[in-house]
């Protein structure tokens, strides 16, 4: 059940259905930036990962966060070397951890992860949440109230409907070698669907990058533009609509 550690068959079934969907579906740095980022000792040291029965996946919440200890502090943490120390995002941060306003008790944190070690993850938000002035990125962004997303980001209005989740700070931490990368991708665009599924949303909204035409062309995917292209900080994305039923069965 989402929410708890997936089991081994669960995580490699999802992982099996997910297979060539959405493989380039993370943040990537502008090649420049990617050259200049030297190996870390914990990188050059680190064993190699394990298949990816031993990889798990974690849907948090403020109501649960306490079942699984130090889950969301490394989580935060990832998100951290991923979009500020690897990306040069600027995003609010202390502690180590990376935050934004919406990171609230109306969002879920999904984490995937091996042995203690987070190896990816995202962020679900319903697209009717409220918090003060802000309710979700998209909305937030076309309403001019975002200064790092351009207020025409979307061509629609943006949607504020319990069947539509927003996702957003989707990441791979950098140490995930190439090797294994596209399994950790395929795992969390299955858990993904799955969690989106357990919010009771049928679809999912978000920025991906321009490249996701090419998805089209690898599987029969239920997807559409829903924005223009756009760059940030050199790295080329696009609003997109997914139908998350499309591949729950």
């Amino acid at each position: 059940m989402v929410g708890q550690d997936m089991t081994n068959s669960v995580v490699a079934e999802r992982y099996s259905r997910s297979l060539k969907v959405f493989p380039e579906l993370e943040p990537v740095a502008p090649l420049q930036a990617r050259r200049n980022v030297s190996a870390s000792p914990k990188s050059a040291k680190r064993p190699a990962l394990a298949p990816v029965g031993h990889v798990k996946s974690t849907m948090m919440s403020f109501g649960n966060v306490g079942l699984y200890g130090d889950l969301l502090v490394n989580f935060l943490r990832a998100r951290k070397r991923t979009f500020i120390d690897r990306l040069h995002w600027d995003l609010p941060n202390t502690e180590g951890m990376e935050f934004d306003q919406y990171d609230t008790p109306q969002c879920r944190w999904v984490a995937v992860h091996e042995y203690g070690e987070v190896l990816g993850g995202f962020r679900l938000i319903p697209t009717m949440a409220q918090c003060g002035i802000y309710s979700y990125m998209l909305r937030d962004a076309q309403r001019g109230l975002l200064d790092s997303i351009p207020q025409d980001v979307l061509f629609i209005d943006a949607p504020v409907e319990r069947r539509i989740i927003e996702a957003s700070r989707l990441f791979i931490a950098e140490d995930v070698p190439a090797s294994r990368r596209m399994q950790v991708q395929n795992v969390i665009m299955g858990q993904m669907v799955a969690c989106t599924r357990e919010m009771g949303g049928s679809h999912v909204i978000g920025i991906v990058p321009q490249v996701w035409s090419r998805w089209l062309r690898r599987m029969d995917l239920d997807a559409v533009p829903v924005g223009r292209k756009f760059s940030i900080d050199g790295v080329s994305s696009q609003a997109a609509l997914f139908n998350a039923l499309k591949f729950s069965n």
